[in-house]
């Protein structure tokens, strides 16, 4: 199949056909009236909007079946009928006058396709799969619609409305070249926000406790990724990656608030301060956590501090790291056949507290995902040999899951200690479940012996 060439038609005054009276052929309708197109329907019934349509003068309704002398003097015609041989004879006669033919869900009898498309006023973003995918089109169309909201439209205009002005004015090319550049850029479009929404004194800020997820931008929840496009400020912690911080406004203030073991960080009382503070000063602040915000976090206390505070807030789940790592390990965490139950640790513990913790997990079979699990695997094996786990228990070892440079290790809890301790975050699955990891699985898996 040829490439398509891209365009957009101006159709204003010009006469174009629909043949079919449904409801796509509404929808069509609709779409042509918009750019201003002389509108002509030949059908023998008709939806009530194509006949409110008609009643009102704004498209001529034919109420008889199509004719080929339907087609003189028409720019374009749309067949939108149920039958595959009034397209073809349309499509036939269409080559014939060089007239432009969309038969719908017929590639083979189109000269274009109707793109899904992205209105914002003046911008239009349209997407086509040349007929291989409508669905994949309305799936990136709305994907679109998050990312451009209604504001592009005003804010285009005013774009439009300074470039008339530049070109008027007594500049050199180059200069007004470098002035248009910055009217479109990120920064001139979070100014216009600002002038277009003023945040009134008394209007309060609002803190959003979104989770980042294990660090692929892909498993971010859409809602996630629109609260982060909007964001004033954002407050990370020290494993966010950089490809999710990208997506935050560049006008945002990134402020990274996290707790790294053995180097002088923020306090928590700090963080609870920016987040009262910042949002106090109307701003809509995100604090922005690796995996779930809810699982080995600090979120409890900063919603309590928060809460306390009087400020409003939001909570945004995200994909927890022992979600993306057995997904990358290809394994499930419960399996009927192995493992009934699942229970989460942290061994980011104090002296004593996880071989307390570990005492009391029942003798199950249970498959036990261990968060932040250092570099001491000697304490955490000690552990867990302790609590009553035999030393062929099957464990893997999961590194930075889901980014470019994961890695993961297969090893038993006797051989745990022999395994390199690997780049943070990393987690450690011990139970039945893991021996079910495959070598072949994406990435390679290590034997650790």
């Amino acid at each position: 199949m040829d490439e398509l060439f891209p365009l957009f038609l101006k159709l204003a005054g010009r006469p174009c056909l629909i043949v079919g009276g449904g409801v796509v052929a509404e929808a069509k309708m609709q779409g042509l009236l918009r750019c201003g197109a002389e509108v002509r329907v030949v059908a023998s019934e008709a939806t009530p909007g194509i006949r409110e349509a008609a009643i009102a003068g704004r498209i001529v309704w034919d109420e008889r079946p199509f004719l080929p002398a339907d087609l003189a003097g028409v720019f374009l015609v749309v067949a939108a009928t149920n039958s595959a041989e009034l397209h073809e004879e349309i499509f036939r006669r269409c080559q014939q006058a060089g007239i432009l033919c969309n038969a719908v869900d017929e590639p083979e009898r189109c000269d274009f396709y109707y793109p899904a498309i992205v209105r914002r006023g003046a911008l239009q973003l349209a997407i086509s799969t040349a007929g291989h995918s409508p669905f994949l089109a309305q799936r990136l169309r709305h994907e679109l619609e998050e990312r451009f909201g209604p504001e592009y439209g005003p804010w285009l205009e005013e774009i439009g409305q300074q470039r008339r002005e530049l070109f008027q004015a007594d500049i050199s090319p180059e200069s007004r070249r470098a002035i248009l550049k910055e009217l479109s850029s990120e920064r001139a479009f979070a100014e216009f926000q600002a002038r277009e929404n003023p945040a009134s004194e008394s209007a309060p800020g609002r803190v959003y406790f979104v989770g980042a997820g294990p660090g692929d931008p892909d498993l971010l929840t859409r809602k996630a990724w629109t609260v982060l496009r909007s964001a004033d400020v954002v407050l990370h912690d020290a494993l966010v990656p950089p490809r999710i911080l990208s997506i935050a406004p560049a006008g945002a203030i990134l402020c990274n608030v996290g707790k790294r073991c053995g180097a002088k960080s923020i306090t928590q009382e700090e963080i609870h301060a920016l987040l009262i503070g910042y949002a106090s000063a109307a701003k809509r602040v995100v604090r922005l956590q690796g995996g779930d915000p809810l699982i080995f976090g600090r979120a409890g206390e900063e919603i309590s501090a928060v809460r306390e505070a009087g400020v409003d807030f939001e909570v945004i789940p995200g994909v927890t790291a022992a979600s993306a790592a057995a997904a990358s390990a290809q394994i499930a965490l419960t399996d009927r056949r192995a493992a009934s139950q699942i229970i989460f640790l942290s061994a980011h513990r104090r002296e004593g507290e996880l071989e307390r913790d570990l005492k009391s997990v029942p003798r199950t079979g249970a498959t036990l995902v261990i968060y932040m699990p250092g570099s001491n695997y000697e304490r955490l094996a000690r552990a867990l040999r302790d609590a009553g786990i035999s030393g062929e228990t099957a464990c893997l070892i999961v590194s930075q899951a889901s980014a470019p440079q994961e890695s993961i290790y297969r090893t038993d809890l006797a051989s745990l200690t022999s395994v390199p301790a690997p780049p943070a975050p990393a987690l450690l699955i011990v139970g039945a479940v893991a021996a079910a990891a495959k070598a072949e699985a994406p990435p390679p898996i290590v034997e650790a012996v």
